[in-house]
């Protein structure tokens, strides 16, 4: 139980521990499964974001570690919810870990490609049940930028990123702008 009542926390079955699931969002609406083989030359099943469902919140990675009530985020529903297991892990630990991962999963160490919110829900998942994201999820940026439009967009991406920081803000103070100013910037050059 939670707070000595003798109760069982939200999401908690009889047995002591709470089912997690793996929310999955495609961000870009189906447009990455009926554009991509044109713009890519290969099928893209979404612009996956990710979340972590357990105890009826969903953790998730955006501006900083986030949590919302289990598919009540800004990102609406989920288009898929991954049962992930069963932890063990008692909530307040799990909110231990949460507190001791903030400085790794921060505004500042945001990337879209590199350190994102698949990256953190695959760090959450191997705490909570030792399994981690779909490789097919956390490997899709690695996947556009092996294309030859990935391979001329990743630069600019990832140098609009650093002039964000720059300036102090963050990719995600602007979600649609990495990709324009990727295009604005390859189209330039």
């Amino acid at each position: 139980g939670v707070g000595g009542s003798g109760g069982m926390a939200e999401g908690e079955e009889e047995g002591g521990g709470a089912p997690v699931a793996l929310h999955v969002y495609d961000l870009s609406g189906g447009l990455a499964r009926a554009l991509g083989p044109a713009l890519l030359g290969k099928a893209l099943g979404g612009v996956w974001h990710t979340g972590v469902a357990v105890f009826g919140e969903e953790y998730f990675f955006g501006d900083g570690i986030c949590v919302a009530r289990a598919g009540g985020t800004h990102h609406g529903r989920p288009q898929e919810a991954l049962p992930m297991g069963v932890t063990q892990v008692p909530r307040e630990v799990l909110l231990e870990w949460v507190e001791a991962s903030r400085a790794e999963f921060s505004r500042s160490t945001y990337s879209l490609l590199h350190h994102n919110c698949n990256h953190f829900s695959d760090a959450l998942l191997r705490f909570l049940v030792g399994g981690g994201v779909p490789a097919h999820i956390k490997d899709l940026p690695q996947e556009v930028l092996s294309t030859p439009l990935g391979a001329l967009l990743g630069p600019a991406l990832e140098r609009f990123e650093r002039e964000l920081r720059t300036a102090g803000s963050s990719p995600l103070a602007h979600p649609a702008a990495p990709l324009a100013a990727a295009l604005t910037m390859s189209s330039a050059t």
